[in-house]
């Protein structure tokens, strides 16, 4: 691998990982004085702060969990490109669709930050807002087919844990079984896709063990568009 292109991938994964770790949740509890760590369920993303913090504050988190994603994935990009305008295309070799390959390094980087945050003493939320916006930049048909799906399984079951976990099968399994059946989701490389989106898929479901458990025990709670009683800040 020639050098320029190792240290523009180290770049797109670094600045991925420190807009990754500007964690909406705990900036937006910052303006009510609190820590959304320490209520609800303990953790830093849409939800919790949702049941904590009204639906107002929700908004700004869940706005800027998705943006933060989107900017991460254009910024590698653009390093990459500028990278081929100061050095040349020669840099990168063989390297397929190399603009790429810097959006993937700074989206998986981003949603790493986001789970553990350099800012916040390493303790983040699960990263699924984030995530669903990186993937959306790598092919917005799946990660579209796969909010759908999201929506369908929170309307019926009204666990957001649940819908998110289910989600993070969904998405590569119907990726593969779309791409067996010859569907063009406008994907550059199924592959690619696939390599790339499993282990972020494996990450959501890691980072909801505790969900897990408390789905299988019946404690989980259910989403609402209501503060819950006891956990809210005034």
């Amino acid at each position: 691998m020639n050098w320029y292109y190792a240290v523009a991938l180290l770049v797109c994964a670094i600045l991925g990982y420190l807009l990754g770790s500007i964690n909406t949740s705990l900036i937006v509890g910052k303006f009510y004085g609190v820590d959304v760590r320490e209520y609800g369920s303990g953790n830093a993303g849409t939800t919790n702060v949702l049941r904590t913090l009204g639906k107002k504050a929700a908004a700004f988190t869940f706005l800027g969990d998705l943006l933060k994603g989107i900017i991460a994935c254009l910024l590698g990009k653009y390093i990459i490109l500028s990278a081929m305008a100061i050095f040349g295309n020669d840099i990168f070799g063989n390297v397929i669709s190399p603009q790429e390959t810097g959006l993937m390094a700074a989206g998986a980087f981003c949603v790493f930050g986001h789970n553990w945050p350099v800012y916040f003493g390493f303790k983040g939320g699960k990263g699924v807002l984030t995530t669903f916006a990186v993937l959306l930049m790598m092919g917005p048909l799946p990660a579209l087919i796969t909010l759908v799906f999201f929506i369908l399984v929170t309307a019926a079951a009204r666990y957001i844990s649940l819908s998110s976990i289910l989600s993070a099968v969904f998405l590569p399994l119907s990726v593969y079984i779309f791409s067996m059946i010859g569907w063009d989701m406008g994907i550059s490389s199924v592959s690619r896709y696939l390599l790339f989106c499993i282990p972020l898929s494996l990450l959501i479901i890691i980072r909801h063990k505790k969900n897990i458990v408390k789905l299988i025990n019946g404690t989980e709670n259910k989403f609402s568009l209501k503060k819950k009683k006891g956990d809210n800040v005034k």
